[in-house]
């Protein structure tokens, strides 16, 4: 590909690599209005009710949960709980203490992956998997278990052929995402998990960008292990995660990750088993998951449905226009309801890099550039290793904030230019006829 660099000085394309200054293309808006467009890496800004929450917690609430008997330590505990019911309840799953909170959702399926695999083992994923997913993945590899992993096309959907057929061979895990962090791929969730319960193997689903985006019912589903972070569509609070045990999966079967003080059976030197104990050890994010449960609180108010409703509209919206405009080429499903609010574009002949920084500095739009954690993806959708702009819209995304990206877009990809007389497709010179060697 082509990488132009834009002097501003004299508007015309440079063949080397200049400073950042070089780097914008020139720009008449000066609106200091930010468009956040990184949701799929973190939702912002968050609801006022979870600074709230966290701030009530901090003065009112800040004993250690679990730990002691007096009344700060019992509402901290009682906070926890709270938080611990309002995610049972999203994903439909009765007893609460088969949700286990963990740092976020890289924390859970490390939790899953360790927990369940041992060496001869053998497991099944997909070839979008973020590193989440696949860097446990190749550790274990390195110890011992087979890793299969099943193509996808170039819209990112799994040969779901393959993957019933490589279940088939035998299989103790199948783990994959339910939706890309890179092309808001959605997976047919109910499909490979019926799949993966076919061939008695266990199911560990990645929600970390499903989580309050789309409604997952974990017990109607019949996932064993449900992967999820606090701090993306459920609009929480960094720090919070967590793993949710299905109704039918027998929690002696996983092996615990962390052991340690958990404020139960504190005569006994082994950890002990029961639930959420067994995966929970050490002080827990009270704060943050005061914040969690205020997010939760939220959301369900709004109700999940309602969210994808509005960001697949908006999402319809954008695709459609820059589809339109010349240059810009999007990667993933042609249709938005197979997609969360995730794009992931490339302007022709301007580095993603660029593209990214002229967004930001000149027209306030937030975005992320690069291969997100995920190179099987980009080696799937064919944008490895350059990687892609990635759009996601969130919460907080208006209609005014995508037509403003649609014309900053417009504006970058119109302004491209095309490789100048005299230099190839990688800026190098060309020589003339007289140049060339007879």
């Amino acid at each position: 590909m082509y990488r132009a660099w834009i002097d501003i000085r004299t508007g015309r394309a440079s063949p080397n690599r200049a400073t950042p200054e070089v780097l914008r293309l020139s720009s008449a808006n000066t609106d200091k209005h930010l468009i956040y467009l990184d949701n799929a890496a973190t939702s912002w800004p968050k609801p006022p009710e979870v600074a709230a929450a966290m701030a009530a917690y901090l003065a009112e609430s800040g004993g250690n949960p679990g730990r002691s008997g007096h009344r700060l330590s019992i509402a901290a505990g009682r906070v926890v709980l709270e938080a611990r019911e309002a995610v049972a309840s999203l994903f439909n799953v009765d007893d609460p203490f088969r949700v286990i909170f963990t740092l976020n959702a890289t924390h859970a399926l490390n939790t899953a992956l360790f927990g369940l695999l041992q060496p001869g083992d053998r497991a099944v994923t997909t070839a979008m998997e973020h590193n989440s997913i696949m860097r446990p993945l190749r550790e274990l590899e390195r110890r011992g278990v087979e890793v299969v992993v099943i193509p996808c096309d170039t819209a990112g959907f799994v040969d779901v052929d393959r993957f019933q057929h490589e279940l088939a061979q035998g299989a103790r895990v199948a783990c994959f995402q339910h939706a890309s962090n890179v092309s808001g791929t959605i997976q047919p969730l109910e499909l490979l998990v019926t799949a993966a319960r076919a061939a008695g193997s266990y199911t560990v689903v990645d929600a970390a960008q499903t989580a309050g985006v789309l409604p997952i019912d974990v017990t109607a589903t019949d996932i064993d292990l449900l992967a999820f972070t606090g701090h993306k569509g459920l609009q929480g609070p960094p720090g919070t995660g967590g793993l949710v045990l299905g109704p039918s999966f027998d929690p002696e079967t996983l092996q615990p990750l962390v052991r340690g003080g958990t404020g139960s059976r504190s005569e006994f030197e082994e950890h002990p088993n029961m639930l959420p104990d067994r995966f929970e050890a050490g002080t827990p994010n009270g704060v943050g998951l005061a914040g969690l449960a205020a997010a939760i609180d939220v959301l369900t108010k709004r109700t999940v449905r309602r969210v994808r409703a509005e960001e697949q509209d908006l999402t319809a919206r954008l695709q459609l226009a820059l589809a339109a405009i010349p240059g810009v080429r999007i990667y993933g499903p042609l249709d938005p309801s197979l997609r969360t609010a995730v794009l992931a574009i490339r302007i022709e002949n301007v580095a993603q890099d660029e593209v990214g920084l002229i967004l930001d500095e000149e027209f306030g739009v937030l975005t992320r550039v690069g291969l997100h954690c995920a190179p099987a993806a980009h080696r799937t959708l064919g944008t490895f290793p350059d990687g892609a702009v990635r759009l996601s819209l969130g919460y907080s995304t208006s209609p005014d904030d995508v037509d403003r990206t649609i014309e900053a877009i417009h504006h970058i990809a119109t302004c491209a230019p095309h490789p100048p007389n005299g230099l190839d497709a990688v800026g190098k010179h060309l020589p003339s006829a007289s140049e060339k060697p007879l």
